[in-house]
């Protein structure tokens, strides 16, 4: 049951004990990740000791190992996987549809195209291949929100426009793959695996800047978001700028999406499960922003830590482990939805 909180300046708000507890407890099941998988690798270090070190109170050679080695990583694996909840939470909610996330959209797809470009046609580093994602991602957004707009954008419409769009960029990929020589295809595929591997500051800095900025901005207009799941003429109704919050929300969703492939690679179905997890846990309806961002964020150092450890001596990037279980929550889901008859 929500409960209203009135503040001192008169502003009210509506708190759901459920959905706070699950947020708190997934925040602190995500920490609690993240520190075992610092301390986990050749060098194994207590979790006493990390926590220590990560006060600056450890002693050199842990210094290092913490915080020069591995936390870069396991805060890039939180913020993507942070990006990548909110980012699905927000196309769910804006298309009705649960399988509306950025990996069935094209989005995914799309960045990675950018990148191949950078990767397979200008040789280009790092840095530029991070630009390539972003620029590929924000490209092709724009052209699921052109095709899908007819005197608006609606749910179904925007899923079907982007599940072409994601073939398009498939095939897209395919051709640049084909096209590149054997050292920059191995690099590409390794990128398009999705990733933590070799993450440092140069990642976290980009990623948490854009995180910081985006994501009061997507909780500003949650209460629109919420409106606009009842339909555009309630939301109407209720004084909701209905296109102005649809495309506001958009916009962050699709750049929360490209930076997480920008800096980790198409990492798959965080994105996809991460919201209907969190739903499934709180019971609220509504779009679930901030569980669904815990979420994400556990579920990918989770993953991470398993494709560390889990295998014995092989090491298998983050998004062969996701795509596993991504892959299996999916086939639930369509046989869910399809007998309960909404597909």
């Amino acid at each position: 049951m929500n409960r209203a909180v009135r503040t001192p300046g008169g502003l009210s708000l509506r708190l759901d004990p459920r959905a706070l507890l699950v947020t708190v407890l997934l925040l602190a099941a995500a920490c609690a990740a993240g520190v075992a998988l610092i301390g986990t690798g050749d060098a194994k270090i207590p979790a006493a000791d990390v926590l220590r070190t990560l006060a600056r109170n450890g002693n050199a050679y842990q210094d290092f190992i913490v915080n020069e080695l591995r936390l870069p990583r396991v805060l890039v694996g939180l913020l993507v996987g942070a990006a990548l909840g909110l980012g699905g939470a927000l196309f769910q909610s804006v298309s009705r549809n649960p399988l509306g996330s950025p990996d069935v959209l094209g989005l995914s797809q799309g960045s990675t195209a950018g990148a191949l470009v950078v990767i397979v046609l200008l040789s280009g580093g790092t840095t530029q291949v991070t630009v390539g994602a972003l620029i590929g991602g924000l490209v092709t957004g724009l052209a699921i929100h052109l095709l899908a707009w007819k005197q608006g954008v609606h749910g179904y419409r925007l899923v079907l426009v982007g599940i072409g769009v994601s073939a398009v960029a498939t095939a897209v990929n395919g051709y640049l793959l084909t096209k590149a020589d054997l050292v920059d295809a191995a690099r590409a595929v390794v990128w398009m695996t999705g990733s933590l591997n070799g993450r440092d500051w140069d990642q976290v800095w980009p990623l948490l800047v854009l995180c910081a900025v985006l994501v009061p901005l997507v909780l500003v207009n949650a209460r629109g978001l919420r409106m606009l799941e009842m339909g555009d003429d309630v939301a109407n109704a209720l004084g909701v700028r209905v296109q102005r919050v649809r495309l506001v929300l958009m916009v962050s969703a699709v750049l929360l999406t490209a930076a997480a492939t920008a800096a980790a690679g198409p990492v798959s179905f965080v994105a996809l499960t991460a919201p209907q997890l969190a739903r499934r846990l709180t019971r609220s309806p509504g779009p679930n922003l901030v569980p669904s961002l815990c979420m994400g964020a556990a579920l990918l150092v989770a993953a991470d830590w398993a494709s560390q450890r889990a295998f014995g001596a092989d090491q298998l990037p983050v998004g062969v482990v996701t795509g596993v279980l991504g892959g299996a929550y999916l086939l639930w889901l369509l046989v869910t939805e399809r007998r309960a008859g909404r597909i």
